[in-house]
């Protein structure tokens, strides 16, 4: 939530207790503002009266969604499917207020080219613990930066928080500019 600071905008973080775990033939856009707007919903029941941002990111293969890697050996599959290919990178992000009767959901899409990755990159970057609790086994803002050949769309949004649809949230909720 680094960008919430450079924007200027005050907050407390807090940590929902949701099922991260995609329904059965859920699509990837579903899933990510679903979970967006099941984790804003849950920390708005336990802080009546504030407004409640939250947000999910998923990185998708052919429709399939890359979580995170449960250890080593899974976040070097995903990075072996990754490599010398497209990829998208999706984010739901949710605005809420039970004070106001208030939902806004947003999508993000942005598509994500890695170049080729040789078998030594791999077990390097993994080695890296880098990947280890990042959507798709990546952190483009870190060293999974190397890999990454071309994107189209927002950057911000490969982080894991989309800039517009944050903006286009909360100035649809009347909030604005800090």
């Amino acid at each position: 939530m680094a960008y919430l600071e450079q924007l200027g905008y005050r907050y407390r973080q807090q940590h929902p207790e949701v099922d991260e775990r995609p329904r059965s033939s859920e699509k990837p856009r579903i899933y990510v503002r679903r979970l967006a707007l099941e984790k804003a919903r849950e920390v708005a029941r336990r802080h009546p009266g504030s407004w409640v941002l939250a947000a999910d990111t998923a990185v998708v293969v052919d429709e399939t969604i890359l979580g995170k890697p449960r250890d080593d050996r899974q976040a070097k599959k995903m990075l072996r499917r990754l490599s010398d290919r497209w990829h998208q990178v999706m984010s739901g992000m949710a605005l809420v207020s039970d004070e106001k009767a208030l939902e806004l959901v947003s999508t993000s899409v942005t598509r994500v080219r890695f170049r080729k990755m040789r078998e030594k990159e791999i077990r390097w970057y993994v080695e890296t613990g880098e990947c280890s609790d990042k959507a798709g086994a990546y952190a483009i803002q870190g060293k999974g930066g190397l890999f990454v050949e071309r994107i189209v769309g927002s950057p911000s949004n490969v982080v894991g928080f989309p800039v517009e649809c944050f903006y286009h949230l909360v100035s649809k909720a009347g909030l604005g500019l800090p």
